[in-house]
């Protein structure tokens, strides 16, 4: 597989420019640098693990036509958003669970955009290799955002599961591991049935695509200006903080 530079600029730098966003919405403690390029890393071999998993589950699934909402619906549920979305979160969760950085609501959605996009990033350089320039363009505003709001949606609930723990609520905890994983499936799946139908589902997709853009770009800065209430350990804060959203 080869890339020139600038190809290989337009496969990861709409993932990076995604963290970049994120990671300046983290107000009150900043992420380290380091754990979130352990998570990255970890989305990488995360998107490499799918790779294998979906090759060997595709097998089994029913074999539709091409362009068939059966295939449609199949693919994009059974395989790709059920596969990606567990070994993301399992990333995700590998990288950051037991950190004690991990102490505020906000920072679920850096550690789930993170993981998201090592997997991204990972994927978009295969496609760009093979289909080259005009894949790498669309999939700049498509399918990496796709993953990148998928983790945000996930590291919400991925929070609430970490809080719930801390405080001792072992079936809260579990029940928001399970919406983690749901919430992210669910937006995916749909995606990716929309894309597998082709010229049928274009219009739908683009639609579904701008609510995306805007249900996750409101959802990070919500939470992102109420971040400095919702530490997960009691302490006394003096400071007013002025968050800027």
């Amino acid at each position: 597989m080869y890339l020139d530079r600038q190809l290989m600029a337009l496969a990861i730098i709409p993932g990076l420019l995604i963290i970049f966003y994120v990671y300046r919405k983290d107000k009150v403690e900043k992420e380290p640098p380091g754990l979130i390029m352990k998570i990255i890393l970890l989305g990488i071999l995360s998107c490499i693990a799918a790779g294998y998993i979906e090759r060997f589950e595709s097998q089994f699934l029913p074999q539709y036509p091409k362009g068939s909402l059966e295939y449609a619906l199949t693919t994009a549920f059974c395989m790709a958003a059920l596969v990606e979305e567990i070994v993301k979160f399992i990333a995700m969760k590998i990288g950051s669970w037991r950190y004690p950085a991990f102490n505020y609501r906000f920072d679920g959605i850096v550690y789930g955009v993170s993981s998201a996009v090592g997997f991204a990033i990972y994927e978009n350089i295969n496609y760009v290799a093979i289909y080259g320039l005009q894949t790498a363009i669309i999939r700049a505003f498509t399918a990496i955002p796709l993953h990148a709001f998928c983790g945000v949606f996930m590291g919400v609930f991925y929070s609430y599961s970490k809080k719930s723990s801390i405080l001792g609520k072992k079936g809260a905890s579990v029940a928001f591991t399970v919406l983690s994983l749901l919430v992210p499936m669910l937006i995916h799946g749909i995606y990716d049935t929309l894309a597998f139908l082709g010229n049928s589902g274009t219009t739908m997709l683009l639609v579904f695509v701008v609510l995306l853009y805007v249900a996750a770009i409101m959802t990070i800065r919500r939470m992102s200006a109420a971040d400095y209430r919702a530490g997960f350990y009691p302490r006394a804060r003096t400071i007013d903080y002025n968050v800027d959203i």
